[in-house]
């Protein structure tokens, strides 16, 4: 039998846990390192939906990018998500900013899906790794239905200077980075989260900025993933949950 330890030394040496920002929670979260895994679960994030689809499935593992733990906890009680993981013997990894810029890790993954060329690294001023690449979608417009099309959801956005050619990207709540879009001469930056000020900013430097949102930026790593674990471990079963729970009118 695989144990949990065995599959987080495998995600470990793709995404080290050490490259995650400082503020981060990674690695194996909640549950026993030494317990054996015949079903796991590869999700975005782990609430009580995923806990119940991981239970009704057979699963004693779930694999997250969002941390189930981020904030410290004061207390663990009866309705609390690590209360029923731990009542139902389910362990928890998360991989989280170390899977953002890791190789074929969400950033490279999301460039990947928008159809991006000559992707290459690109670290910003705090040491974050962001990607730098081409499209050929070369206005506004049609590089906002072009990302709607294959991210899906809503994508809000701002029109700059046109045509666009080179494209920052960062997966998820990249929207502090605008500066580092600007100062690096960028046509357009992709993110999601972005606030009011950060799209007034982008329109008065004359860069296009567009909102993918948070979870579709995010999601498009989890069948990946999903797959990479299915290939590397043949005796257990991964089953990808991936349902957007936020919902929109």
């Amino acid at each position: 039998m695989i144990k949990v330890k065995e599959i987080l030394s495998y995600l470990e040496n793709l995404y080290p846990c050490a490259t995650a920002c400082s503020f981060d929670n990674v690695g194996l979260l909640v549950g026993d390192a030494e317990s054996n895994v015949s079903k796991a679960v590869v999700s975005l994030d782990c609430d009580i939906n995923t806990v119940d689809f991981a239970k009704k499935n057979g699963a004693n593992l779930i694999i997250t990018h969002h941390p189930v733990i981020f904030e410290p906890i004061k207390s663990v009680r009866e309705n609390d998500i690590v209360f029923n993981l731990i009542k139902s013997g389910i362990s928890v990894i998360s991989m989280h900013t170390n899977l953002d810029i890791g190789t074929d890790g969400v950033n490279d993954t999301l460039c990947k899906v928008l159809e991006l060329t000559d992707v290459e690294p690109y670290t910003a001023a705090d040491g974050y790794l962001l990607k730098a690449g081409k499209t050929d979608k070369h206005t506004a417009d049609d590089f906002a239905r072009h990302i709607k099309f294959k991210l899906g959801g809503c994508v809000r956005y701002v029109k700059g200077n046109e045509p666009i050619n080179t494209v920052l990207v960062c997966s998820g709540s990249g929207g502090s980075y605008i500066d580092e879009a600007i100062s690096g001469g960028f046509d357009a930056f992709v993110t999601a989260d972005v606030k009011h000020n950060v799209f007034i900013s982008a329109i008065n430097s004359g860069i296009s900025l567009f909102d993918g949102g948070h979870f579709n930026t995010e999601n498009i790593i989890v069948k990946p993933l999903c797959s990479r674990l299915q290939d590397k471990f043949s005796d257990i079963k991964f089953i990808s949950y991936n349902p957007d729970i936020i919902k929109t009118l």
